[in-house]
């Protein structure tokens, strides 16, 4: 167990080191936040739409293609030098690869989700601070469960001639769960709500992210052997 862990901890220490040498999937990513948050601002009628009313379904939705923006690039340095075949034929077991992959983006993700939120509370003029806690817990379950997919389906992707499209086609359709009960979670959070009132969609987000890591460990294998 201790050589897993290690050889786990390798992995992770060594994406995030990269990332934040090169700083090019982290400065990306929040870029783009700062974005899309400026021009949702700017998009919506306040006089006619509350931007309370929208301000959850565009924090996920910003999450979801900032997730695909940085996620998708997870093996293309690897890719590119060949050093996954490296990492695939060396002694980790390719669930520690997954789940390693996983956490370095869960982190890197996760990070940008904060700003994100931030980011519009600071636009749309949320107050967060009621339910706090529960919003951060909210994100991130989403945030896990969906690197957790994205990780798996960009090891299919990579190195194909449509891999940046392939991408989004395959991991939006199982992104439905996440999407409606991450929605549906935070915009009760925000709006003041009890967490009683949504604690059964916390409840299948975090089943969701369960299942989707439990998944990923599974049949990241045979992803990679193919």
């Amino acid at each position: 167990m201790s050589a897993y862990v290690g050889r786990l901890s390798a992995i992770v220490r060594k994406d995030l080191v990269l990332e934040l040498r090169s700083r090019e999937r982290v400065a990306s990513m929040a870029a783009f936040a700062v974005l899309a948050g400026v021009l949702f601002n700017y998009s919506i009628d306040t006089t006619r739409v509350r931007p309370q009313d929208v301000a959850a379904g565009l924090v996920w939705m910003t999450l979801v293609f900032d997730g695909l923006l940085g996620v998708g690039r997870t093996f293309h340095i690897e890719a590119q030098d060949g050093a996954m075949q490296g990492i695939l034929t060396s002694p980790t077991p390719k669930d520690a690869v997954y789940l390693a992959k996983v956490i370095a983006n869960f982190v890197l993700l996760y990070s940008v989700a904060l700003l994100v939120l931030g980011v519009f509370a600071l636009f749309f003029a949320l107050d967060v601070s009621t339910n706090l806690g529960w919003v951060l817990l909210v994100l991130a379950l989403g945030s896990l469960g969906f690197v957790a997919l994205a990780t798996l389906f960009a090891a299919i992707s990579t190195g194909t001639s449509m891999a940046e499209t392939l991408l989004p086609i395959l991991v939006f359709p199982l992104l439905v769960p996440m999407v409606v009960f991450g929605v549906g979670s935070t915009g009760r959070l925000i709006a003041g709500r009890p967490f009683s009132e949504v604690e059964g969609n916390v409840r299948m987000l975090g089943a969701f992210a369960v299942g989707a890591v439990a998944a990923g460990a599974v049949l990241f294998r045979y992803v990679v052997e193919e």
